[in-house]
């Protein structure tokens, strides 16, 4: 499926979940947030289901996708959508280890979870629809270190290589359409 029938495929829906994947910097919020105005959908983040410090342990993060707390978004997000039910979750802050005040989003429709881990297999079977986003290795490190400079060595030698094997693992890039930016 191409791009343009992604787009012509969701406008016919009366509903959907998108699962928008991909690597760091490619551009999976900036694509998130031009869905959500052109359909106002509610867009979840992977990003706050990190995993908090007690569950960082070797095994755990040894996983594909292990860095990623997925049970949760299931249980918290995937799950009640699915029963088109509120959802309620606290979102976790990476920067102070914390979770932050519970956060109501009434049902709609319409929905897009952003962010890499996405597509991971435990979460797969509740998405109308998924996306890739895909960039060159060059292009992903100027993005990220114009991003956030100071966590650039953490990206290239943790991050990055944490995303590779989850991608590889899960042949996530074989598995969805592609959109190279």
């Amino acid at each position: 499926m191409t791009w343009d029938e992604l787009m012509d495929d969701l406008s016919k829906q009366s509903s959907f979940l998108l699962a928008i994947d991909g690597m760091s910097g490619s551009g999976k919020t900036t694509l998130a947030q031009s869905l959500q105005e052109k359909w106002h959908a509610h867009v979840f983040h992977m990003d706050d289901f990190f995993l908090p410090l007690e569950m960082r342990t070797p095994q755990r993060l040894q996983q594909p996708g292990g860095n990623v707390h997925y049970e949760r978004f299931l249980e918290t997000v995937l799950k009640p959508l699915s029963l088109q039910q509120s959802v309620f979750y606290q979102p976790f802050d990476c920067q102070t280890m914390s979770f932050q005040t519970v956060q109501e989003i009434p049902y709609s429709p319409f929905n897009i979870i952003e962010g890499s881990y996405a597509l991971h297999p435990s979460l797969q079977r509740y998405y109308t629809h998924g996306i890739v986003l895909k960039i060159s290795p060059l292009t992903q490190k100027e993005r990220l270190f114009k991003r956030n400079p100071e966590k650039i060595d953490q990206f290239i030698h943790r991050w990055i290589p944490m995303e590779n094997q989850y991608f590889d693992a899960f042949d996530i890039f074989e598995k969805y359409p592609v959109l190279e930016r």
